[in-house]
């Protein structure tokens, strides 16, 4: 399996033949991993695994040059000091924006048909239809939300065409009126989407801006009895708000790939709050996506060998700035704006 530490991004032999030293380590801090980082040129480190690339983290790291996401997202990163220690960081731009978009639709389902549930009479030897029915929808004629609607958005609403519901959307800056037509939904705000969704789906990233948005006022100025989907990162949603809430019976369900922190430890109060259907970050791991990461992470390194520049749309920071439109508008906001 390329992803695994044993699969090595089936870089290995490739980069020594290229006269490098690949080290691979699933150490998360402290000597070992400080020790291999003293004379590391590249850190390829896949989102929040093994390791968060923080300032002091980079301190042990003095020759590093490039930061490399196997996957897509870098809010692991600090990016501004990055920028500051003109470290570049790029990721693997749309890898596995198809299997994420997928599983959304997947825990969409899941969680409107009451499914886990159903799954688990099964295994426990039980037959209570009427339990499970109580909770179970047909998600036609539904309304959903998505909030982030880059290219894991538009593909979700895609997707849920078929399904006959209605569709918003936010994003921060507002599709043009063909690309709202093809993926089939309308632009709207979040306050709109708390008060008519009876889904919302986050497929937002995670910065200044949105973490801790999904916060108790939120949660519970959704409408009652409505379903929540995160594929996007795990502190964009409150924690404890969101425990209480579904322990509240205000939301019906969550489902979360993602989590805050990771890997989530084995207390995690997401773990055993009602009517959820969590996964461990697995959403963007399919073998397919895997595939896709791999030989895109290949592709910067063979460019940063060769002296070449990598190509725009991996770049996250280059040249000391940070220079993703995402990162870019979010970082030079100033606080509380949006």
């Amino acid at each position: 399996m390329p992803g695994s530490d044993e699969g090595e991004l089936g870089l290995r032999g490739w980069i020594e033949e290229q006269g490098h030293e690949l080290v691979v380590t699933t150490t998360r801090e402290g000597d070992e991993l400080y020790e291999e980082l003293q004379d590391a040129e590249v850190l390829i480190t896949t989102p929040f695994w093994p390791v968060y690339v923080t300032s002091e983290v980079m301190d042990q790291g003095p020759n590093l040059k490039l930061i490399l996401t196997a996957g897509v997202g870098s809010d692991h990163v600090d990016l501004g000091e990055a920028a500051n220690r003109n470290i570049t960081v790029a990721e693997q731009t749309a890898a596995n924006v198809v299997s994420v978009a997928e599983h959304a639709a997947m825990c969409i389902l899941n969680l409107v048909r009451n499914f886990v549930p159903q799954y688990n009479q099964v295994i426990n030897g039980e037959w209570d239809i009427a339990g499970i029915a109580k909770r179970s929808y047909d998600l036609e004629g539904k309304t959903v939300g998505i909030y982030g609607a880059g290219a894991i958005g538009q593909l979700v609403a895609m997707r849920l065409r078929a399904f006959d519901v209605r569709m918003y959307y936010y994003k921060r800056s507002r599709l043009s009126n063909v690309e709202e037509e093809v993926c089939g939904f309308r632009y709207t705000r979040l306050d709109d989407m708390m008060a008519h969704c009876d889904v919302i789906v986050i497929e937002a990233p995670l910065t200044p801006e949105t973490e801790g948005l999904f916060d108790r006022k939120v949660l519970f100025g959704m409408k009652k009895g409505a379903w929540l989907v995160n594929t996007a990162r795990g502190a964009v949603v409150d924690r404890d708000a969101l425990v209480e809430a579904l322990e509240q019976g205000h939301l019906a369900g969550y489902a979360g790939d993602v989590w805050d922190p990771e890997p989530a430890p084995p207390d995690h109060p997401w773990r055993q709050m009602p009517h959820h259907m969590m996964t461990p970050h697995t959403a963007g791991t399919t073998l397919d996506a895997q595939k896709h990461y791999a030989d895109d992470t290949q592709r910067c390194l063979q460019a940063y060998f060769a002296g070449e520049q990598i190509e725009d749309d991996h770049l996250i920071v280059d040249g000391g700035e940070i220079v993703s439109g995402t990162y870019k508008a979010i970082y030079e906001t100033p606080a509380g704006e949006s």
